[in-house]
Formats: structure tokens, C-alpha cells, sequence
């Protein structure tokens, strides 16, 4: 038991690291969570104006989840997932903002393509198909998570399609007001300047 402490510790930490503020603030652009609809997610990020802020957002939302799982992969498959699987709660749940954090999609990519790249990489071009056919990039998310435990069942890889049906119930419990405006056609699309989000909604901090 002592042995798994480890991984879950060093993956939360490393999953609680809030980039899109962290930029955003270094960048000079203020504090992201008092703009649009208040997420710290790359998707807001780009509400800013900054396309290289954004990007660089979600390649390291991205990037901390994959290495939460490489970092423990020469031990044990299973401790890797363990360590994916913490890094996913804690970019969700981060101490340093007060367990008010991200929706977990960038960092869920991540973690699927250091786990099986096979796999992840199916989940991100599902999210760019979908995304570039209505430009939602909720509904692109979604999509992808719910379809990874599919992917990695069909490429024989277990225990990634186990830390897969972790994660996507996680994503669309966190989607769930995206889920409402997307049923109600309000939902913002990608590269559109937000007009039914505001920092106080419950849509905070994605």
C-alpha cells in the first residue's frame, strides 16, 4: 500500500498545476478565471486573443498528464494508470486553487497517449473531427472520452481501456452545463467571444 502512495501523490501534484492561469498571468493577460466564462482551460485561453498562450496551454495540460504515467511506467502498468488516474483528479481538483479546478479533457488526452499512444491518439483525432464539423469543442471532448474505452478494447490494451472508463465519466460529470447549453443551443464555439458564461457559473474553470 505504502508503494502506491508515490504515484498518487506525485500525480495529483503534478495534474493540479493550473497553466492556463500560470501563462495567461506571466503573459500579462490578467487573470483568466475573470475572463469569459472564467475556465483555465485552453479553450478560454484562446478568448484572450493569444493563440501561442493557448496552445502552449494545452500542450502542457496535455503534457502533465502523460508524464504522471511515463514517470511510473518502468514500475508497473497498473502504477502508471494509478499515477494518470491522480494527475486527472488533481487538474480537476487542484489544492492551489481551492479543489476549483479544470474539466480534465487536455490532460485525459494526455494521459491516454502516454498510456497506449494508439489509443490517445484515436481520442484526439475524434476531438479534431468532431471539432472541426460544429466547432464544439464540449461535444469534441465528450465524443472522444466516451469512444477511448472502445478504442482501447478493440487494440487489446486493458488497462488502458480501465483508465479510460475512469476517466470519461469524470469529463461529462464536468461537462454537464456544457451538456445543458449544448441542449439548448446557447453553447460558445470555438473562436467565439463568450456570451452565456460568466466567471460566477458553474461552467468555472474548464
Amino acid at each position: 500500500m505504502d508503494s502506491l502512495i508515490l504515484p498518487v501523490v506525485v500525480g495529483y501534484l503534478l495534474g493540479s498545476i493550473p497553466f492556463g492561469m500560470v501563462l495567461t498571468r506571466l503573459a500579462g493577460l490578467g487573470d483568466i478565471r475573470h475572463m469569459g466564462s472564467g475556465n483555465i482551460g485552453a479553450t478560454n485561453v484562446l478568448r484572450t486573443g493569444s493563440k501561442k498562450i493557448a496552445a502552449l496551454t494545452l500542450f502542457l495540460d496535455g503534457g502533465k498528464g502523460a508524464l504522471a504515467v511515463l514517470l511510473f511506467a518502468p514500475e508497473s502498468t497498473g502504477v502508471a494508470m494509478l499515477a494518470g488516474g491522480s494527475a486527472l483528479l488533481g487538474h480537476i481538483f487542484p489544492i492551489w486553487l481551492k479543489f476549483k479546478g479544470g474539466k480534465g479533457v487536455a490532460t485525459a488526452l494526455g494521459i491516454l497517449l502516454a498510456a497506449t499512444f494508439n489509443v490517445g491518439a484515436l481520442a484526439c483525432l475524434t476531438w479534431l473531427i468532431v471539432a472541426f464539423f460544429t466547432r464544439y469543442s464540449s461535444l469534441a471532448a465528450l465524443i472522444a472520452v466516451a469512444l477511448a474505452p472502445y478504442f482501447a478494447w478493440a487494440l487489446d490494451a486493458p488497462d488502458t481501456a480501465r483508465l479510460a472508463v475512469f476517466i470519461a465519466p469524470i469529463v461529462w460529470i464536468r461537462h454537464l452545463e456544457n451538456l445543458r447549453r449544448l441542449h439548448t443551443g446557447d453553447e460558445t464555439k470555438i473562436g467565439a467571444p463568450s456570451s452565456t458564461d460568466s466567471p460566477s457559473s458553474t461552467d468555472n474553470h474548464s
